[in-house]
């Protein structure tokens, strides 16, 4: 077992077919992605842990609930960061099966907080463990899918990525319909429905963890020649990761990312809930069980958009460029979120619906393209390990999002502000992220040569 899982026993034979890593790729992101859906559990937590009924005013303690979600996302940087070097060095499999460790151990020590209402310990399971899965699982597969693909690494890095932003898509509804089928009385079937999803989630992480592989030293598609154009925003030379974040082009490009996530992060936390909010309002006990498969359905479609942005807007980027296709996405951005009060005050749920799916495929395209744009320029030599410390950004925009969302909204409800416009105000502090973050894009320019790897 111990030789199944080294770097050397996952070295493919020269007739392997590449195409069989994304599947693997795809299995794991898929699982961990589940944390996208995390707002399905919003309340049913918040009631269960503070012995309240579904139908209370829960905004305060679902507020507190939702630290599990941003400790999560928090941990998914900080352990790709510091997990980085040991990633490059262990290889895929050994990596996804510690992922699978973690982040399914995660979801059953938060079954365990709340079968005793603690809510430190849900905080602990599914945020802090489940979170350095989170990290493991996600570095590991992009960077080995930019080694199987340097003739296309941003259809590569958004065929990874694409099933992390997807993870919502079968989790939110996964977890929907346990809950409803574990659901008796005042339990809520979260415990259970926690302890079902980790046993699922097990078969899959474990299959791409023995499909994967990586290539032989020197190995290159057929047919195929590393090209450097003058002056372009892609590199033939690499740069060691110690190397790689002491230059300019790398913070430039941690806002780049911190920006982009920190816009779209805080409302894919509270999807099911705001859509709810927004647009449903309160009833009685059957009114609230339709608008909780509402609202699930709504974070599950902002997955679909999640999900394809994430592979569409990467490909595009191969032939536009990374930094022109981040300019879409701060400029675009930024209008869309501009229109999103105007659709809450005419009640527009389709338009609502529809600037918020466009808003959440660019948020996906910025995490696909980022490993892409770290390619150029860095190249592909210890790309994971860049990737991993340049995600740090990703666990600042996991506290800027949902606090910036969560705070702000309970604030204005605790004022006094109806529940369906507490939101409004946030979408035009989202603007501001991205307007920071298209400056920090346009400052970006190809690295000193003087950082090349010799």
């Amino acid at each position: 077992m111990p030789h199944f899982l080294d770097r050397a026993a996952t070295v493919a034979s020269p007739d392997f077919n590449r195409w069989l890593v994304p599947p693997a790729a795809i299995a794991v992101h898929m699982c961990i992605g589940q944390v996208y859906g995390f707002s399905v559990f919003n309340k049913p937590l918040a009631a269960e842990i503070f012995n309240k009924p579904l139908t209370a005013n829960l905004a305060a303690e679902i507020s507190d609930v939702q630290w599990a979600y941003s400790i999560a996302l928090i941990m998914l940087g900080l352990s790709a960061a510091v997990f980085g070097k040991w990633v490059e060095r262990s290889g895929p499999r050994k990596t996804m099966v510690a992922s699978w460790l973690c982040f399914c151990g995660g979801l059953l020590i938060g079954a365990l907080g709340v079968h005793f209402k603690s809510l430190a310990l849900v905080l602990f399971g599914y945020g802090f463990v489940g979170g350095i899965g989170l990290g493991l699982g996600y570095i590991s597969p992009v960077s080995t899918l930019v080694k199987w693909f340097p003739d296309r690494p941003g259809m590569a890095t958004g065929m990874a990525i694409m099933g992390f932003g997807g993870g919502a898509l079968i989790g939110s509804p996964l977890a929907q319909m346990l809950m409803d089928y574990f659901k008796s009385g005042a339990d809520t079937g979260a415990q259970s429905t926690l302890i079902a999803m980790a046993a699922i989630y097990t078969f899959f992480m474990l299959f791409g963890a023995t499909l994967v592989r990586v290539p032989a030293e020197g190995w290159k598609p057929a047919g195929w020649e590393p090209r450097q154009k003058s002056g372009a925003m892609i590199s033939a030379a690499s740069v060691p990761v110690d190397t790689a974040w002491r230059t300019p082009q790398f913070w430039f490009l941690w806002v780049v990312l911190c920006m982009n996530v920190s816009a779209g992060i805080g409302v894919l936390g509270r999807a099911s809930d705001m859509f709810q909010d927004m647009f449903l309002g309160a009833g009685d006990a059957e009114q609230i069980k339709a608008n909780a498969a509402i609202g699930a359905g709504f974070a599950g479609l902002l997955s679909i958009f999640n999900l394809g942005g994430r592979f569409v807007w990467s490909s595009v980027s191969d032939k536009t460029g990374r930094k022109r296709v981040y300019c879409i996405y701060f400029i675009l951005g930024a209008a869309l979120y501009a229109l999103l009060p105007w659709a809450q005050q005419t009640q527009s749920k389709v338009l609502f619906v529809a600037l918020t799916a466009v808003i959440i495929s660019m948020y996906g395209g910025g995490f696909a393209t980022i490993p892409a744009y770290l390619k150029d320029m860095f190249g592909t030599y210890q790309v994971g390990a860049i990737h991993g410390r340049l995600i740090t950004s990703w666990s600042m925009a996991a506290v800027i999002g949902p606090l910036l969302i969560n705070k702000l909204y309970a604030s204005r409800v605790a004022a006094g502000v109806p529940k369906a416009e507490a939101y409004n105000g946030t979408f035009y502090l989202m603007c501001g992220l991205l307007a920071l973050g298209l400056v920090a894009n346009l400052l970006v320019t190809p690295v000193d040569a003087k950082h090349h790897l010799k």
